[in-house]
């Protein structure tokens, strides 16, 4: 049996990747969640993950080549199968055409309107039925792309939903209040016109403390929570990095700030700063962030802890944790409520979803599983 090692779909948006350099040699045996290569993307560069076990028999893709996605990348058989027939599978091997996958998926992003405010977002795997859906709430000056390593994987198994809160990302820069409260009341009148009654929610940092304060607000919404260094925990929060983030205005400025959300910050692409920088320079937005950052962190002090007030004995609730993470310390992993599962990666700062996604896409689906 040939296994294909093919260029993977981070994000949405995703058309192409750098083959940045292969971490196995040929001949390896390979375990699911081995890290195959590195690739860098438009958005990021990080490792391409094995999603099957095998023998590396022949590696395809030379470092520096830049290739569509489901490119062959290598090819996994185990010894049996001669080089002849690895030869003819690689010739004979055709890559899908993207109009057509592209069709099969559907748009990648949707716009709607919630109290005059316009916002971006995206739904995936609605052909599921009547599963709960997933919801993906972003931390401070993100966008749903920051789980572009997450949403394709986790819609495998059910719907999902993402959107870029209000001020952020292709939303319109406006806010309907900085408090928790107001941002939660806003995100579920963003979900009743679509019919969503109820959901598994994932938030990120401050996505997260949304997400608690969601589910105190509104308990019969909330399915589950799967909360990623979330804010609304504990009191400290690094007033630099936010401070850091605001008033960047070059790619200098920026680049070391990104850094800081990373245990590797070689993970900090030149065109994630751009798009960082683009985003920043809309009119409007740094005036935004800096009001919300003051209410919601003001001083390096968490205004709420909505996360620290849930009942994760009723409610089931998973934190996930870089333990790393230089904008909010791991150590308050610590202060989970009782009930709750707690899970901190090694070798992952703030952005666990993108330095360890595929624990945290089994961590969510587990979650959500065990939820029903």
């Amino acid at each position: 049996m040939i296994t294909p090692i093919v260029m993977p779909k981070w994000g949405l948006s995703m058309s192409e990747g750098k083959v940045v350099d292969w971490l196995v040699e040929e001949g390896a045996a390979i375990e699911v969640g081995m890290p195959i290569l590195d690739v860098e993307s438009d958005k990021i560069a990080n490792a391409v993950e094995a999603t099957d076990a095998g023998r590396l028999r022949r590696r395809i893709a030379r470092p520096g080549e830049t290739l569509p996605v489901k490119a062959l990348l290598g090819v996994m058989a185990p010894p049996e199968v001669s080089e002849a027939e690895i030869d003819a599978y690689v010739a004979a091997y055709v890559l899908p055409a993207a109009a057509e996958d592209e069709a099969e998926a559907g748009p990648a992003y949707a716009f709607t309107e919630v109290d005059g405010i316009r916002l971006r977002y995206a739904r995936r795997g609605d052909d599921l039925g009547a599963r709960v859906p997933v919801l993906f709430l972003h931390g401070f000056g993100g966008d749903l792309d920051n789980w572009l390593f997450n949403l394709d994987a986790v819609a495998a198994q059910a719907p999902v939903i993402a959107l870029d809160l209000p001020g952020h990302g292709q939303s319109e820069v406006r806010l309907p209040g900085t408090s928790l409260a107001a941002l939660a009341g806003f995100v579920r009148r963003f979900l009743d016109p679509l019919g969503v009654a109820r959901v598994h929610v994932v938030g990120h940092s401050m996505g997260g403390a949304i997400a608690a304060q969601l589910a105190l607000d509104d308990p019969p919404r909330v399915a589950s929570l799967t909360l990623l260094n979330p804010a609304g925990l504990g009191e400290t929060i690094d007033a630099g990095y936010l401070e850091g983030f605001v008033q960047a205005t070059s790619r200098r400025e920026l680049k070391p700030v990104l850094e800081r959300l990373f245990a590797d910050p070689g993970l900090v692409t030149r065109q994630m700063v751009d798009d960082v920088l683009k985003y920043k320079r809309l009119d409007g937005v740094d005036a935004l962030l800096g009001e919300l950052g003051t209410a919601l962190f003001g001083g390096g002090r968490q205004a709420g802890q909505p996360v620290a007030r849930l009942d994760a004995q009723a409610l089931p609730t998973t934190l996930l944790w870089g333990r790393e993470d230089r904008v909010i310390p791991a150590a308050q992993a610590g202060l989970a409520p009782a009930g709750a599962t707690v899970q901190v990666f090694d070798g992952a700062g703030h952005m666990p979803m993108m330095e360890r996604a595929a624990e945290v896409n089994a961590a969510i689906l587990a979650r959500i599983a065990s939820a029903g």
